[in-house]
């Protein structure tokens, strides 16, 4: 039996164009989340953090996957949702000052009580640094404009701006910077790294 792969089945959502921003409209699901602050490259709260959220959500497919086979699925990617109290904190690349919130999504079938199960067996086996610090969360973007970056993160500004141009030339920014990280950067090469840039908005009304 195939295994469930949101990812394709949201195709719309997770396989953007590199070329051109579009606009989407995210509904609501369900997120296996943390937070936390501080540089990405040297936080070891975000390393913890990285740890527990693909333990958890692991040790929950195989768990949901040995009750029942025919609910086996396809772990999703790790994402982000990134800000700063002080915005100029990302212009002037000063990462110690950035909050973030990681993120895994989980399938709707996947309930409360077998995240909780995971996370006592998981603590069971090896205990990561920030198990305890994890939640289920239903997050709603609703109207977001992306795309997709090709390439290192430190590379990321000029599609960025792109994002933010699209959505200045329709309406405002609204909500959380979110990134989705499609490739395994311990193995891929940082030139070829693909990374969905999304970016909640509203339009004006006319």
């Amino acid at each position: 039996m195939a295994k469930t792969d949101l990812k394709k089945e949201l195709a719309y959502l997770y396989k953007p164009s590199a070329k051109e921003v579009v606009q989407v409209d995210a509904p609501a699901f369900q997120y296996l989340m943390i937070d936390g602050e501080g540089d990405p490259n040297t936080s070891e709260a975000y390393a913890h953090a990285v740890e527990a959220l693909f333990s958890v959500s692991y040790k929950t497919k195989f768990m949901v996957k040995k009750a029942d086979p025919s609910r086996d699925y396809v772990v999703m990617p790790l994402e982000g949702l990134w800000w700063a109290e002080d915005l100029s904190a990302f212009t002037a690349n000063d990462r110690a000052k950035w909050q973030w919130t990681m993120m895994i999504m989980q399938p709707d079938f996947v309930g409360a009580s077998v995240i909780e199960a995971a996370v006592a067996e998981v603590k069971r086996r090896n205990a990561p640094a920030a198990v305890d610090a994890l939640r289920l969360e239903r997050l709603i973007e609703g109207l977001c404009a992306q795309i997709l970056h090709v390439g290192p993160f430190t590379e990321e500004g000029p599609t960025i701006e792109k994002v933010h141009a699209f959505i200045d030339a329709r309406g405002e920014l609204r909500g959380k910077h979110h990134e989705i990280y499609l490739s395994d950067i311990r193995r891929a090469n940082p030139a070829n790294w693909k990374t969905i840039i999304r970016q909640p908005m509203e339009v004006n009304q006319e």
